[in-house]
C-alpha cells in the first residue's frame, strides 16, 4: 500500500515537472519571437556598402528594408575630425574673434568690459547648457512630440556619448554634436553685446542673458534644429513651418539682432551721444577681429553640414564668395556716397555678408551666393548709415544693422535661392518654401521682441540696467572690472 502510493506520488510530481519545463520552455519561445531579431553580420556586399555610406556621409547599415550590424558603427573619423575642427573654430569666433572685433570699435576705456562680457557669457552659458540647455533644445525622448522645446531626457548630459554617434549625424560623435551646438550657443548671445557696448551693467548682461537663453535661444535650436522643431522643414515632416536654416539665419543672427535692437532702445543712449567723438578707439583691433570672424565662420557653416562633404565644401565655398563680395561692395558704396573706403566699411560689409549666407549656405549654388553678397553689401549698410539716424536709437556698433536685417535678409533670399543642385534635401521643400520663410521671419521678430521687453522689465527691477553717469563716463573697465586695458 505504501509502495502504491509513493508511486502515485512520483509519477504525479513528474507530471508537474514535466508540465512547468513545458510551461517554461514555452514561455521562453514567446519570449524569444517577440524580442526584436539581433541584425545579422554583414555579407561582403553590406560591407562595401557601408563603406560608400561613410565616404559620402551616409547613413550606414541600411539599404531600404534590409538592416544589418555594421562593423564601423559609431563616429567615423574624418568626418568627426571635421566636426572637432569646426567646433574649435567656432568657439574661436567668440574668443578672441568677436570681442576683439567689438573691443576694437569701443573706446579704449571700455575694451576689457566687452571682453568680460565675452568670456562671462561663455563661462554661464556652458554650464546652463551641460546641466539642462543642450537637453531643452534637442531633447526629444521616446513618443515626444514638443514643438517648441525639449524635455530633460539629457539633463546634465546623461547619455550624451562620445563613443555613439547619430544624435546630430551618422558619422560624429553624439558629444561631439553637443559640443558645436555649445559654440553657437556661446556666440549668439554674445552678438547682443555690440548693440548696448559701454552702457549696460556686467551683472545685467549676465542676468539678461541667463533668462534670455531660457525664453529665446533655447526654444529656437529646437523650433528649427529638431527633429520635432515646429519650423524644422528638413527633419520634421510634422512641423507647422517648414522653413529651412542651415547654420542659424534665424537661431543665431535674427534672436539676437531684433532683441538687440530692442534692449538698446529700452537702455538709452550712452552718455554724450551724438555730442561727442565715439569713433572706434582701434581699427587695427577690429580688423583682426575680422579676419578672425571670417575664418571661424568655416565651422560655422561648413561645419553645419555635419561631415566633411560636398555639401560642406557647398558652404565653404558660398561663405567665401558672399563675405568678400559683400564687403567690397559696402566699401565702394562708401567711397561712392562718402569719398572714401574706410577699413570699418570693409569689416562691416564682410560680416554682413557672412551673415547673409549663414542660413543658405548649404542649400543655394555660387552664383545665388554673390548675389547674396551684393544684396549684403548694400542693405544692412543703408541699415547702418541711414536708418540708425531716422530712427535715432544707439545701437553702439551695429548689431542690428548687421545681424538682425542681415540676418532676416538671408532667410528671406534662402526661399529665393535654395536649389537642389547645392542640396538634395531642397526637392522636396521647394514649394511654398518662401511663404514658408516669411511665416519663420515673422514669429523669429515677434518672439524675440517681445520675450526681451519682458526679460529687460525683470532685470531692472532686479539688479538695475545700467552703471552711475560717473561710471559711464569714466569707463567700465575700472569700475567694474578693477583693470585697464592700455597703461596710457
Amino acid at each position: 500500500m505504501l509502495h502504491t502510493r509513493l508511486t502515485v506520488s512520483l509519477r504525479g510530481a513528474a507530471k508537474c515537472l514535466l508540465a512547468a519545463a513545458a510551461l517554461a520552455i514555452g514561455t521562453a519561445t514567446a519570449q524569444e519571437a517577440a524580442a526584436p531579431a539581433e541584425p545579422a553580420a554583414p555579407s561582403i556586399e553590406q560591407r562595401v556598402f557601408d563603406l560608400e555610406k561613410y565616404v559620402t556621409n551616409g547613413q550606414a547599415g541600411k539599404d531600404g528594408d534590409t538592416v544589418w550590424k555594421s562593423n564601423i558603427a559609431g563616429p567615423g573619423p574624418g568626418h568627426n575630425a571635421w566636426q572637432m575642427t569646426s567646433t574649435a573654430l567656432v568657439i574661436f569666433m567668440t574668443l578672441p574673434g568677436l570681442f576683439l572685433f567689438y573691443g576694437g570699435l569701443v573706446r579704449k576705456k571700455n575694451i576689457l568690459s566687452v571682453i568680460a562680457q565675452c568670456m562671462g557669457i561663455a563661462g554661464m552659458v556652458t554650464i546652463l547648457w551641460w546641466a539642462c540647455g543642450y537637453s531643452l533644445s534637442f531633447g526629444s525622448g521616446a513618443g515626444s512630440t514638443q514643438p517648441f522645446i525639449g524635455d530633460m531626457a539629457y539633463k546634465f548630459l546623461d547619455g550624451v556619448s562620445p563613443y555613439a554617434s547619430g544624435a546630430g549625424y551618422w558619422w560624429i560623435s553624439d558629444a561631439m554634436w553637443a559640443m558645436f551646438q555649445l559654440s553657437f550657443a556661446i556666440i549668439t548671445p554674445a552678438l547682443i553685446l555690440g548693440a548696448i557696448a559701454e552702457r549696460m551693467k556686467f551683472i545685467s548682461v549676465l542676468l539678461f542673458v541667463a533668462i534670455w537663453m531660457f525664453v529665446v535661444y533655447f526654444p529656437f535650436a529646437h523650433m528649427v534644429w529638431s527633429t520635432t522643431g515646429f519650423m524644422c522643414g528638413p527633419l520634421n515632416p510634422n512641423a507647422t513651418i517648414k522653413a529651412i536654416d542651415f547654420a542659424g539665419g534665424t537661431v543665431v543672427h535674427m534672436t539676437s539682432g531684433w532683441s538687440a535692437l530692442v534692449l538698446c532702445i529700452l537702455l538709452g543712449k550712452r552718455k554724450g551721444y551724438g555730442k561727442e567723438p565715439m569713433a572706434p578707439h582701434s581699427m587695427v583691433l577690429c580688423a583682426i577681429g575680422t579676419g578672425m570672424l571670417w575664418v571661424g565662420w568655416y565651422g560655422f557653416n561648413a561645419g553645419s553640414a555635419l561631415g566633411a562633404d560636398g555639401i560642406a565644401s557647398n558652404a565653404f565655398m558660398t561663405t567665401t564668395l558672399a563675405a568678400a563680395t559683400a564687403g567690397f561692395v559696402w566699401a565702394v558704396l562708401e567711397w561712392i556716397l562718402k569719398g572714401k573706403p574706410s577699413v570699418l566699411g570693409f569689416c562691416s560689409g564682410i560680416v554682413a555678408g557672412l551673415v547673409v549666407i549663414t542660413p543658405g549656405a548649404g542649400f543655394v549654388t555660387a552664383t545665388s551666393s554673390v548675389i547674396m553678397g551684393v544684396a549684403a553689401g548694400v542693405i544692412p549698410f543703408i541699415a547702418v548709415a541711414y536708418l540708425k539716424k531716422i530712427l535715432g536709437y544707439d545701437d553702439a556698433l551695429d548689431t542690428f544693422g548687421v545681424h538682425g536685417v542681415g540676418g532676416t535678409l538671408g532667410a528671406i533670399l534662402t526661399g529665393v535661392f535654395a536649389d537642389e543642385k547645392a542640396n538634395s534635401i531642397v526637392a522636396g521643400l521647394k514649394e511654398g518654401l518662401l511663404m514658408n520663410q516669411l511665416k519663420a521671419v515673422a514669429l523669429t521678430i515677434v518672439w524675440s521682441v517681445v520675450a526681451t521687453v519682458v526679460i529687460t522689465i525683470i532685470v531692472k527691477i532686479i539688479v538695475g540696467l545700467r552703471p552711475s553717469e560717473e561710471v559711464e563716463a569714466s569707463g567700465l573697465d575700472l569700475a567694474e572690472h578693477g583693470e585697464a586695458g592700455y597703461e596710457h
